[in-house]
C-alpha cells in the first residue's frame, strides 16, 4: 500500500523568521492564540468599564487622561496618538466624558489656541475606586509573564501595532486593486491566517 503525500494548506506567511523548516503551522498557532488575546484582553477592559458605568472607549480615554497627565498637558491629538485612534473620535468621545462631568476642557496655558484635557474629581474618584479591582484582575491576566518576558513584550508590542499598520494598508491596497479589476469577491474562500 502506498501512502499519500498529505496536501498542505498554502502558507499564510513567507519569511523565513516566522516559519519552522518551511511551515507556517506555528505562525497560525500564534496568530490565533493573540485573536484569542486580544478578544479577552477587550472582555477585561470593557469589564473595567462596565463596572464604572462607561463604554469602553470613553474608559479607555479616560484612563489614559489619568495616566498622561503626569507628563504634560493633555490634549485630543496626544490622547488620539496615544491610543492610535482618530481625532474626530476622540474628540466625541472626550465631549460625552465632558457632559458626563468626568472630564474639563480648558484652554492650554502654554498655547492659547489648543484644548487642554483635565480630570475632574468625579472622574478621579470614578477610576479610584476601580483601581483594586484593576490590580487583583491585571495581576490574575498577567500572571503569566516573567519580568524579563513583560520586558520583552513590552518593547514588542508597539513594534507590531505599527507593523500591523503597514499589513492593514497593504491589504486596503490589494483589496481596492482587485475590486477595480473587477475579480469577484473571495468571501467565504480566504484561507486560514
Amino acid at each position: 500500500m502506498t501512502k499519500t503525500k498529505k496536501k498542505h494548506a498554502p502558507l499564510t506567511v513567507t519569511r523565513p523568521e516566522l516559519l519552522i523548516d518551511g511551515d507556517d503551522a506555528a505562525f497560525r498557532e500564534m496568530v490565533h492564540a493573540a485573536l484569542a488575546f486580544a478578544a479577552r484582553l477587550t472582555a477585561v477592559r470593557d469589564g473595567y468599564a462596565e463596572f464604572v458605568g462607561l463604554p469602553g472607549p470613553q474608559y479607555t480615554i479616560l484612563v489614559s487622561i489619568q495616566h498622561l497627565k503626569d507628563d504634560g498637558s493633555v490634549s485630543v491629538k496626544r490622547i488620539a496618538d496615544h491610543l492610535r485612534l482618530s481625532g474626530t473620535f476622540v474628540t466625541t468621545e472626550t465631549n460625552k466624558l465632558v457632559r458626563k462631568g468626568l472630564v474639563l476642557k480648558e484652554k492650554d496655558p502654554n498655547d492659547g489656541r489648543r484644548v487642554s484635557l483635565k480630570m475632574t474629581k468625579d472622574g478621579d474618584d470614578l477610576l479610584n475606586r476601580l483601581s483594586e479591582v484593576q490590580q487583583q484582575v491585571n495581576d490574575a491576566h498577567f500572571g503569566a509573564l516573567s519580568k524579563k518576558e513583560f520586558e520583552q513584550l513590552r518593547k514588542i508590542m508597539p513594534e507590531l501595532v505599527d507593523s500591523t499598520d503597514v499589513g492593514l494598508s497593504l491589504l486596503s491596497h490589494l483589496t481596492a486593486k482587485r475590486e477595480l479589476s473587477g475579480e469577484l469577491s473571495l468571501a467565504g474562500h480566504w484561507p486560514e491566517i
